[in-house]
């Protein structure tokens, strides 16, 4: 049985508080755009994919996703370890040494749930589309997930994929980007500015739609439903995911400065007394 919505809202509150006491422990990471994105992929994994029991590599019958902004992988490994992939205590040894909780993930540790490696921005997506043509040739009818930073859009590779993907009608994918406006020297506009991505994906003939509050549950489900009905049609499909970096911890939020840094333990403290509705009890 599926959790209900109060259930995934205090999974929520929970990967929150790992994500910061997991950055603070080491003193390193990125907080920012976990936690813009912590509502998407408690959705994801809680809600969305149709997942088996255990993991392997091949992921036949069952959908499966791909994580391109690998910085974000405070969220992704809080995620990874409270739906069963691994223990939740070895969050724990985020960023230490030897550890198969590195800052970006990686495959050769063997970590339960990690399909790439994804330190490299711009790369994701290739991976993803391939992914999702060999589901194709295995006659396997399902999805392809991935999440990608607006920021990283900026990498030219995603482009080729893109073109890629709609002429050959890899129509087993939805590929969600996180739309912040925000990377880590600034706003997405000052950096290098993207114009429209809806009418550059609609001009690549993706099948696009826009979820407004991603940073809510429901609207998540409403909007990943929504995308999932629009698969086999013959296009990709695009989700615009509008979240707000830092969400949930109210002096990390409207900025990108805490896109990759730490809270030292005031800011720790901080965060939680501020922010006992998003966060819980200190």
């Amino acid at each position: 049985m599926k959790p209900n919505t109060q259930q995934l809202n205090d999974l929520t509150i929970q990967v929150r508080r790992d994500i910061l006491r997991m950055v603070h422990a080491v003193n390193s990471g990125h907080p920012g755009g976990s936690l813009g994105c912590t509502e998407f992929l408690v959705a994801l994994y809680q809600n969305l994919m149709d997942r088996k029991e255990g993991f392997d590599m091949d992921g036949k019958d069952e959908d499966l996703f791909f994580l391109s902004n690998g910085h974000i992988s405070p969220v992704f490994y809080s995620v990874l370890a409270r739906s069963g992939y691994f223990p939740v205590s070895e969050l724990a040894t985020f960023r230490h040494i030897n550890s198969r909780l590195q800052g970006h993930p990686t495959t050769h540790e063997g970590l339960p749930g990690v399909r790439i490696a994804s330190g490299s921005l711009g790369q994701g997506l290739s991976v993803a589309i391939g992914a999702a043509q060999a589901k194709k040739l295995n006659n396997d009818n399902h999805l392809i997930y991935s999440l990608h930073g607006d920021g990283e859009l900026q990498e030219g590779q995603n482009w080729e994929a893109i073109m890629y993907a709609s002429a050959k009608k890899v129509d087993n994918i939805i590929a969600t980007i996180d739309l912040n406006g925000k990377q880590i020297d600034g706003s997405t506009d000052e950096v290098l500015p993207m114009g429209s991505i809806k009418a550059k994906f609609e001009a690549f003939d993706w099948d696009v739609l826009e979820i407004k509050e991603g940073n809510n549950i429901e609207a998540i489900i409403a909007g990943m439903t929504d995308a999932k009905s629009r698969t086999g049609k013959g296009k990709p499909v695009c989700v615009l995911l509008h979240t707000e970096m830092g969400n949930g911890v109210d002096f990390m939020m409207y900025s990108h400065a805490w896109h990759g840094k730490a809270p030292n333990d005031e800011q720790l403290e901080k965060a939680f007394t501020q922010n006992a509705a998003t966060l819980g009890d200190y």
